[in-house]
């Protein structure tokens, strides 16, 4: 009764992958260059935190939570989850996923805070973000993880891109929640005291969305921590190796010592960067 319908389809699929072979044709060069940039960013990070070692950076991790946190509690649960990680005996993969959550954290926050801004700025901006953002985060991972494989190849950096496609919604949401969500009254005061466009914007309404950018930073992280498996499997390594492994082998041993580092490693940069309540 409806074949009518079906006869007419569109061609979503067919113009995605036109779309795809042009740019994989057209666009190799720079393809290579942000792989190299972004492969070079994360080995980088990679080779930084494994020179600390592992007491070294949880006595680091533990001075940056007493300086963002001022509290004791904190600090011993971040030392109990860096230690349960080297007890676990998976402290190099968990240096892996790391530096892929902070490269991932640095492009989402460097390009989704000052997006949110903007689009704080523009409201109407904001009204044509919004459904790209939604489609970003509810489009299945696995879908944009086909043309990041054409075009990178397989390794870490493909696992890069699908994480700040996943994950980037997150900080310019909050930043654009935080940008508008500043007091009237704070701004009108700054206006009337003489205050430029930039001088409101970084002293007045920047400071007010703060602990909402903090949350974005947060989410952020939580999002990266939750394609760990996903990226696995484009080889980007690290803690969702030997989930896949577990699954693969049919040993919940494997898959839930290495589920239980995922989760301690997600507490340990929550605690850290969390907004401290006054």
């Amino acid at each position: 009764m409806l074949d009518w319908l079906t006869e007419a389809k569109l061609p979503v699929g067919q113009t995605a992958d036109a779309a795809v072979k042009w740019l994989k044709t057209n666009g190799r060069g720079f393809f290579d260059s942000l792989s190299d940039l972004l492969g070079g960013l994360i080995s980088g990070v990679t080779a930084g935190l494994e020179a600390l070692g592992p007491i070294g950076l949880t006595l680091a991790f533990v001075a940056l939570t007493w300086v963002l946190q001022r509290s004791w509690k904190k600090c011993l649960v971040v030392a109990a989850g860096m230690l349960f990680i080297l007890n676990q005996g998976y402290w190099d993969r968990t240096m892996e996923t790391l530096a892929l959550i902070l490269v991932s954290c640095l492009v989402c926050m460097a390009v989704g805070v000052p997006v949110g801004i903007l689009a704080a700025r523009r409201r109407w901006l904001y009204s044509v973000l919004e459904p790209v953002l939604d489609l970003m985060q509810t489009l299945p991972t696995f879908v944009y993880l086909i043309p990041a494989v054409i075009f990178f190849g397989l390794g870490q950096v493909p696992g890069l891109i699908a994480t700040v496609i996943f994950a980037i919604p997150a900080p310019i949401r909050l930043t654009y929640l935080g940008i508008t969500a500043t007091p009237t009254a704070l701004k009108e005061a700054a206006t009337a005291f003489g205050a430029t466009s930039m001088q409101r914007l970084v002293k007045v309404e920047l400071p007010s969305a703060f602990p909402q950018i903090m949350v974005g930073l947060n989410q952020t992280i939580m999002l990266s921590l939750s394609m760990v498996v996903i990226a696995t499997l484009v080889g980007a390594g690290g803690l969702g190796q030997p989930v896949l492994n577990g699954l693969n082998r049919m040993q919940p041993a494997l898959g839930f010592e290495s589920g239980f580092v995922i989760v301690a490693l997600a507490m340990v940069l929550r605690l850290m960067l969390e907004v401290r309540r006054s």
